[in-house]
């Protein structure tokens, strides 16, 4: 999917999967996030995703309005607070996304999909 913004000097395309790669990258810099992970509908099992494939825990969509919508599925460190690293990783990755876009980001939906214990 493209996103396409028009600023008057001409057009910029944007893939979503950039702004995938960009929010996932935002997003597992916050503390106590572990990584992004990718759910295995078969088998119900949690995998923790690392480097480039970190976009695949990161779902980008373009409302009507031309906000973006994001959807994370994040492993969080045990011990931390959820709501405290959700909030914190929502606030963060509004910020740094619409500063990289320039556009709205509408909604954050974050879903924890799994506990790790970190060294």
């Amino acid at each position: 999917m493209k996103i396409e913004l028009d600023n008057g000097n001409g057009g910029v395309v944007i893939e979503s999967d950039v702004i995938a790669q960009y929010a996932g990258q935002s997003a597992v810099e916050c503390f106590g996030i572990v990584g992004m992970a990718t759910v295995n509908m078969k088998d119900g099992i949690v995998k923790l995703l690392r480097g480039d494939s970190i976009s695949k825990g990161v779902n980008v969509t373009v409302e009507e309005n031309n906000a973006i919508a994001i959807d994370f599925h994040i492993i969080v460190a045990y011990g931390v607070s959820i709501s405290t690293v959700c909030e914190n990783l929502m606030s963060t990755v509004r910020y740094k996304v619409e500063e990289f876009t320039g556009m709205l980001v509408e909604k954050i939906n974050v879903f924890v999909e799994g506990v790790r214990v970190i060294d």
